[in-house]
């Protein structure tokens, strides 16, 4: 960050002007208002499409199909919004008969399955040369092309036509709208309109134009395509130059931008439905270690402060060279009932990256594709959460091999070998169904709109779905983490040292959840070891856990160009899920009951304190997990009373900052430290 920035001040409602507070306070209550209802989704016009494009190859269907989807959506224009993109409903125009009849032909056609989504898009192409410039691109490379490649951009070329078709059409809403409007917003629709006029051929000129230029892109893909839950990603990055151009030339301010980031994230809460996750991020360092704070930074977490809906979700890309203030500002949102900010560890993901091969210049430039997983900006096919494994399970089945077989293990660590080997066994068999998905998508999948936005696919000549992205791992889930280390020490202390109970009687116990037996279980809780408080021989329970579930990712590869599967922890709701459907399990746990969620202790287990809790969660390398390793921590509101909003951290650090090493802490996991403030 350049030396002379003045940090602008934290601002808060009552630093705004009244007319944009009140503005973003209306949007936001008629966002609430509203129901999400997914994705759009025109099944009548995807029919014509396909019907129309019958005996072309599919990459050329897809192609087609992408541009009419996205020529068909239409946006309502309200009195409020200077941002426009809310879609509307396609499917109010048509009859049931009408709809009926388009699914059932689009039945015939096979789900492709795999994953789609969570990613950043790299729109360098856009903003430099604009629509116009990537057609012209697109075009030359078609006329040098055959085969398959000639098919690609064919397939590209027309998913971009049908972005402009988009747009041009919003910039005629908007004008016919601005013509029955009187006094200010009549001026405000016509600029509007006049944006959306610009954006159909040339790149953006204003940090204005630009953030709508990302919001029809974002609808584009994910309507056109199919692509669920692509995020605006970091916006301190992609559109700094913008900003701080209108700010050189008197075009605009930090309030103005500040409420132009409000309307987009209005927007985000109109489009995605509830339950799924979207992600922004802020600060971080460059390839050469320089901190890249700047004013948009502050402006992506202030926005959250007035709009104060579920999405987005705001990452601090955490280092030791992070400004303060911005620190500072994440928890004081989280102090004044934000609970979007998150810190991820910007050191060790950038040295998880590079493990994998991520050069430098990459690894510096990552996002949390939804969640808490890792995937380079711009560049990804990265599949994450691919599948879940339930870790306590497979001690559960051990249990249950050894009773059946009367073939116990005679140590403790060969009872936890047969264990892990278990999850080796499942990760093989995962590893071959992701496999299957993937192909399943290359043949019945594509995303031509996504493809022009993703290196390498436009240099390639191939769909994202063919192997056209630069990076195509699998990010695979484990989930239960602490339960699983948790029952380990259990294990070893009643079975293998005290010799309290054997494993039959253990497992009967078990099978019972605990009925007649909770003497046992308040033992298994309160007198065994716990992950969370800051003991080593259980936090080296977790290490061997986490080198387990690496070990077993590495011999496996995802087509089309052997890709490695990258453990994480990340759990979104699946704790919840895959406990529900596990039985109780020995470190006390009733069967059921959710499973502990990313890479903290398990619910409760925190009796030491926080500090504890973090140095047992930082005990252990956290580089390779770059699907994700979550801890989320919830402090009292009142210890945040009268800090300034930097109580606990700046107790913690000496200046409001979390803190970060070799080998994570607690803002430094792969993914993340999340606070919440109750």
């Amino acid at each position: 960050m350049d030396a002379g920035l003045k940090y602008p001040p934290m601002i808060s409602p009552r630093s705004l002007s009244s007319a944009n507070a009140d503005r973003t306070a209306e949007l936001r209550r008629r966002c609430l208002q509203r129901s999400r209802r997914g994705l759009p989704s025109d099944p009548v016009v995807a029919c014509q499409s396909l019907r129309t494009s019958q005996g072309q190859p599919w990459q050329v269907r897809a192609g087609r199909l992408t541009r009419d989807r996205v020529a068909a959506l239409r946006f309502e224009v309200d009195e409020l919004g200077l941002l426009i993109g809310r879609v509307r409903e396609p499917r109010e125009q048509y009859t049931p008969a009408q709809i009926a009849e388009a699914e059932a032909y689009l039945r015939e056609y096979p789900w492709p399955g795999g994953q789609t989504g969570h990613c950043e898009l790299d729109l360098s192409r856009l903003y430099a040369g604009g629509l116009d410039g990537i057609r012209t691109d697109l075009r030359g490379r078609l006329a040098a092309a055959d085969g398959e490649a000639a098919q690609a951009y064919q397939s590209f070329l027309d998913a971009v036509d049908g972005l402009a078709t988009m747009i041009a059409q919003a910039a005629e809403d908007v004008a016919r709208s601005a013509a029955s409007a009187d006094g200010p917003r009549a001026a405000e629709l016509a600029e509007m309109a006049a944006v959306c006029r610009h954006l159909v051929h040339a790149p953006p000129r204003t940090f204005r134009e630009a953030l709508q230029a990302l919001w029809f892109v974002l609808v584009a893909v994910q309507a056109g395509d199919n692509a669920w839950l692509i995020g605006p990603g970091h916006l301190d990055r992609s559109l700094s130059g913008f900003y701080t151009a209108d700010r050189a030339a008197g075009r605009s301010d930090y309030g103005r931008a500040l409420h132009l980031v409000e309307c987009l994230y209005v927007l985000i809460n109109e489009f995605i439905p509830a339950g799924l996750a979207i992600p922004v991020m802020v600060g971080g360092r460059d390839a050469d270690g320089a901190d890249v704070t700047n004013e948009l930074s502050f402006i992506g977490l202030e926005a959250l402060r007035r709009v104060r809906l579920v999405y987005p979700t705001v990452g601090v890309c955490w280092h030791e060279g992070t400004p303060g203030e911005l620190t500072d500002l994440a928890v004081e949102l989280m102090a004044d009932g934000c609970p979007n900010p998150a810190f991820f560890g910007d050191a060790t993901i950038q040295r998880g990256l590079r493990d994998l091969g991520v050069p430098a210049s990459e690894a510096c430039h990552y996002i949390n594709s939804t969640c808490v997983e890792i995937s380079p900006v711009g560049a990804s096919n990265v599949w994450v959460a691919s599948p879940y494994f339930p870790i306590p399970r497979f001690i559960l089945d051990e249990m249950a091999a050894e009773v059946a077989s009367g073939e116990s293990a005679g140590s403790f660590d060969e009872f936890t070998g047969r264990c892990l080997r278990r999850l080796d066994d499942a990760v093989a068999a995962a590893a071959a169904e992701q496999n299957t998905l993937r192909e399943a998508r290359r043949r019945y999948g594509r995303k031509p709109l996504q493809s022009v936005f993703t290196r390498d696919c436009i240099e390639r000549g191939r769909d994202l779905d063919d192997g056209g992205a630069r990076y195509n791992w699998v990010e695979c889930s484990f989930v239960g983490l602490a339960n699983a280390a948790d029952s380990l020490a259990v294990i070893e202390e009643e079975v293998f040292r005290q010799r309290r109970v054997s494993l039959p009687e253990l497992k009967r116990i078990l099978d019972a959840d605990f009925a007649g037996h909770e003497a046992e279980r308040q033992r298994f809780l309160n007198r065994s070891p716990k992950y969370g408080t800051g003991e080593a021989g259980v936090d080296g329970l977790v290490q061997r856990i986490v080198d387990a579930c690496r070990a077993a990712c590495a011999p496996h590869r995802m087509r089309p160009d052997d890709s490695p599967y990258v453990p994480g922890t990340f759990c979104w709701i699946m704790h919840e899920r895959l406990g529900r459907e596990t039985g109780a399990t020995p470190d006390g746990r009733h069967a059921g009951f959710p499973l502990a969620d990313g890479c903290g202790p398990a619910q409760g287990r925190e009796r030491r304190g926080p500090t504890a809790a973090i140095l047992s969660t930082t005990s252990w390398n956290h580089a390779p997990m770059i699907g994700g390793a979550a801890y989320n921590m919830k402090f009292n509101r009142a210890l945040f009373r009268g800090t300034g909003g930097a109580g606990p951290t700046a107790a913690s650090s000496g200046r409001g900052t979390p803190t970060d090493s070799s080998s994570g802490t607690s803002a430094r996991g792969a993914a993340t430290t999340t606070s919440r403030i109750t």
